[in-house]
């Protein structure tokens, strides 16, 4: 094996306790997916996190990440096994204005090896 000099990590902990990931294990988990969970912090405040007055239509982060959720879990039925998906989702944006939003799906290796997903938005890598 060639020897090489690390000169800087950033783990996937680290990155959570930094606020760059947030994790969503446990609304994961309530979905049906068995692994560690995180969405990118942009993809959680540009469209997770609802815009301001969407309430009286509805909208939650916590109802907008099930759906979220739902949505992916129909889009990995319908595929063989990968470890990697695209997928157009719509969130509501504002009353009457959707907008369809390109999300990837990642699954790999964790800190210590165990599988997790990231889901994110592209560029968000």
């Amino acid at each position: 094996m060639d020897e090489f000099n690390l000169i800087y990590s950033y783990s996937r902990a680290q990155a959570i306790e930094d606020g760059v990931l947030i994790d969503v294990t446990t609304q994961a988990k309530e979905a049906g997916f068995k692994f560690h969970t995180v969405v990118t912090d942009n993809l959680f405040h540009s469209y997770i996190q609802p815009p301001a007055g969407l309430e009286g239509e509805g909208q939650s982060s916590s109802g907008r990440l099930h759906d979220l959720f739902m949505v992916l879990r129909t889009a990995i039925l319908g595929k063989s096994a990968t470890d990697y998906l695209e997928l157009d989702v719509l969130f509501l944006m504002a009353p009457g204005r959707h907008e369809g939003v390109r999300i990837i799906a990642v699954v790999g290796p964790g800190d210590h090896g165990e599988p997790v997903m990231t889901i994110m938005l592209p560029g968000d890598d």
